[in-house]
Formats: C-alpha cells, structure tokens, sequence
C-alpha cells in the first residue's frame, strides 16, 4: 500500500542493508512530501526580460529544466496547483525494488498510462529552448523531465538527469530494451488488457502510470527480460530515493563548468539533484536566473526570479534577442 515499507525489507529492517534501504525509503518519502512556499519577491517583469537576456548575450547558459516546462504538451507536474502530488504519491526506488507486489502494481499501472505519455509532443518551450542552444545563447539542456521532448525538439545537448522513459532497464543484468520493444511483448502477454482498462488521460502520472483497480493489476501479466528472464525491469529512469548515475552527473556537470550562467525554467528545484546546480553555479560565480510560475526552492539564492508562465517568458526572450 502507498506509503509502508517494502515487505521484503521490513522484516530484516534491523540488518545492516536493511537499516540503510529504510533510510533512504524515509529520505525518499521526505523529499516527496517537501513543500515549497514563497520566500523572495520577484524580479518586475521587464527588468526579468532583460536581465535574463542580457546574461545569455554574455555568454551560452546552461538551461535546466523542470516539469513546468512540460505541462502545455499535457504532462503534469508534481507541485503546482494542480500537481500529481495532490492525488498520488511517486513509487520509492525502495518500493520498487525490493517489494515484487509494488513492482507489478506499477508495470500494470504503467502498461497503461506510458502510451498517454508517449503520445505527447514538444510544446512551443522546448523549441524556444532548441533556438536559444542553435543561435548560441544555451550551451545544453540538463533536464530532469523523463519524457524526452527536448531532444525532440531538436536540441542537440541534452542531459536527461533522471533518465528517459523510452528505454527499460534490466536491474539483474544491465542490459537495455527500447520500450517500444518491451510494449508490444507486455501487448503480446495482456490481450484485451488496455480495452478492460479505460481509465482518463487527465490521470497520468508524471512517472507515466495511472490509478487501476486491484483487480486489474491482479490480471496483469509481467514479461521478463530478453537476455536473463528476470522480471527486475524498471524504466531507465530515477525514482525518489535513487542516486542519478555518475555518467549522467559527470556529463551535467560538465556542462554547467563550459556555460557562463545558469537558466531554471518550470522547476521548483525542491529535489536536491536540481537545487544543486543552482548552488554549483554560485560556487563558481556563475549568474543564476529562474523563471517559474510558482515558487521555487532556490528562489531566494537567485540574482534573477521571473515569476511567470515559462511559454510566454521564452517568446519574449526569443524576441529579445532577436531569434
């Protein structure tokens, strides 16, 4: 049930590992459950406009970016107004990997709602966005959307921190499968499954899966991998309470050390694995900017705070500098 322990672990929760996975469960739950509030007062509007534009002339800007930017191609996001978090709480990597009866749950739940979710496509932000990176104003994009519409878009350095919903990953072997591939055999093994299972686009996740009924998720019927038959799949994505991989933070990194500034856009930053850019970037004495439409975790760290909607922001920034 949301919210208790993995079984699996709860009954050798006083073990060494057991003690560590039930930290970071309760770290995990922690960091869903933060709330953001307002703690600065916006930058005017137009002063926003062109301090934000003037710090992209200066030199290429790290983008990064948030559900925010997401939500005008259909996907929600967790804190604003009318955020997942009000009516679902994400799945702990705890949860997921070590208590089989929450895996399953999500693969059926997932089955369903990943098709809504690849359905959407790239809105007028992520294409602003890809002009400001063709015209030399964006180094890259590091994203923690996992739904890959950056990319799609047509920006060429993207970092998905959190990874991408496209791909399955094998937590036994290692190995990876194109989800498109992995649908069909979940398809193959489900016949009449997706037609039992009407449920309202409006209640997809932004982790891609949607509420069923117990029955329904009783019904669904796991695949295993291709190469070793374990049934340890997980979307190559990063749950709460799950480090980012070393490469990708490596690659993030990187990126922000070769940009001149900082850029959030639709990100409250409430999870450490944004926020920590913002504090990179003032480490390195790197000027950092936010647009946003709510508040943000950063907010009061930030030489600029541009409290509006991120689609608007970015045609007034696109004109601005004349792109």
């Amino acid at each position: 049930m949301p919210g208790s322990f993995p079984q699996s672990v709860a009954a050798d929760k006083n073990s060494t590992a057991g003690a560590s996975i039930a930290r970071s469960h309760r770290s995990a739950l922690r960091s869903i459950a933060r709330v953001v509030t307002e703690t600065a007062t916006p930058t005017p509007p137009d002063k926003a406009l062109a301090s934000i534009a003037e710090m992209l002339s200066d030199a290429p800007a790290l983008v990064l970016t948030g559900a925010g930017v997401s939500t005008d191609s259909g996907i929600p996001d967790y804190r604003g107004p009318r955020g997942s978090l009000s009516r679902h709480r994400p799945m702990t990597y705890q949860e997921f990997r070590y208590d089989s009866a929450a895996s399953h749950r999500y693969w059926a739940r997932s089955f369903v709602g990943w098709r809504i979710m690849d359905r959407a496509r790239p809105n007028r932000t992520h294409f602003a966005i890809a002009e400001l990176e063709r015209h030399g104003f964006a180094r890259g994009v590091v994203t923690q959307n996992v739904d890959g519409l950056h990319a799609q878009a047509g920006t060429k350095n993207v970092v998905p921190l959190h990874g991408d919903l496209a791909t399955v990953i094998c937590l036994y072997c290692g190995s990876r499968e194109d989800r498109e591939r992995f649908d069909a055999r979940l398809a193959s093994a489900n016949p009449g499954f997706l037609e039992r299972a009407r449920v309202d686009e409006a209640s997809v996740n932004p982790d891609g899966d949607v509420d069923l009924s117990a029955a329904l998720v009783k019904a669904f019927h796991m695949v295993g991998c291709e190469h070793c038959g374990s049934t340890m799949l997980k979307p190559d994505v990063v749950y709460f309470g799950e480090p980012v991989p070393a490469d990708r933070k490596e690659a993030a990194t990187k990126m922000l050390e070769e940009a001149g500034s900082l850029l959030v856009a639709g990100s409250s930053l409430a999870v450490m694995s944004g926020y920590k850019f913002v504090i990179d970037a003032q480490r390195a004495d790197k000027p950092v900017a936010v647009i946003n439409g709510g508040p943000g975790r950063a907010d009061g760290r930030v030489q600029t705070l541009w409290r509006t909607p991120v689609a608007p922001a970015f045609d007034a920034l696109l004109d601005a500098l004349d792109i």
